[in-house]
């Protein structure tokens, strides 16, 4: 099955990247992008990108790093944002109310300042929300409109309708194999076909059957086949979709 997507993947935290890009192309994965979670990260996925064209790059600080967010680092990642065609996407940003890492009036403004950033190079931003749906949704409402939004590792269970009416894309990892995830299970079949997205998260969330182990962008089949089920379709048609939608998230042209 060919032109799988991996929309969001982590490949400087696995223990072998260059192992993983080789297993994800011999199980049809066609894009990866791998973003940054702090100005370190960032870098590493722009020199990834720059070395592989089957990846691209996020560039951003995570909202669990958001303490010491300074005008610098925001400078740092406009430049990184504009070094190479390869970076994608602003994020992964958002707010994570889940874990106490960082203030929350503090994760808001990085979030706020990553917006702001994203409307300023016209790319996508990726959106991180764990406990913290009304407020990402109250902030993208006053900040984000008429632009791409990508929601990560989709939790917002409840708003499927709400984040299709503002046109978010909604991003699904392997969590989604979970058979005790029953909220997200059902928020995933509910998704518009033209609003999904498949993510691993590597080297987090690994899907059934590979639970337990470090995650790696060559497991992309195992979600598709999951969401292809609880959708009721075939994963061909799901893939063609899902890359579809993938160039239209990230503002990508098809290859010719």
């Amino acid at each position: 099955m060919p032109n799988l997507i991996d929309s969001h993947a982590h490949l400087d935290l696995l223990k072998d990247p260059a192992t993983a890009l080789q297993e994800a192309a011999q199980n049809n994965v066609s894009y990866i992008v791998t973003v940054g979670i702090d100005l370190q990260s960032s870098r590493l996925a722009v020199k990834s990108a720059a070395s592989d064209s089957r990846v691209l790059a996020a560039v951003g600080i995570h909202p669990n790093d958001s303490t010491q967010v300074t005008d610098e680092d925001i400078s740092e990642l406009a430049r990184l944002a504009g070094s190479s065609k390869s970076v994608v996407a602003i994020g992964e940003t958002g707010l994570d109310f889940y874990r106490d890492h960082c203030p929350r009036n503090l994760q808001e403004a990085a979030f706020i300042t990553h917006i702001e950033l994203a409307r300023e190079t016209g790319l996508p931003i990726i959106v991180h929300s764990r406990e913290a749906s009304e407020k990402v949704m109250a902030l993208l409402d006053r900040h984000a409109t008429g632009m791409n939004v990508i929601l990560h590792c989709f939790s917002l269970h409840d708003e499927v309708e709400a984040c299709a009416e503002r046109g978010y894309f909604m991003s699904i990892a392997g969590n989604v194999t979970f058979p005790k995830a029953t909220a997200l299970r059902m928020a995933a079949s509910k998704i518009p076909p033209g609003l999904l997205l498949t993510e691993t998260d590597s080297p987090y969330l690994s899907p059934v059957p590979r639970r337990g182990k470090e995650n790696s962008p060559a497991n992309i089949p195992y979600i598709l086949a999951e969401l292809a089920g609880l959708r009721g379709i075939s994963s061909a048609t799901l893939a063609d979709q899902v890359y579809t939608n993938f160039h239209s998230a990230f503002n990508l042209s098809f290859p010719t």
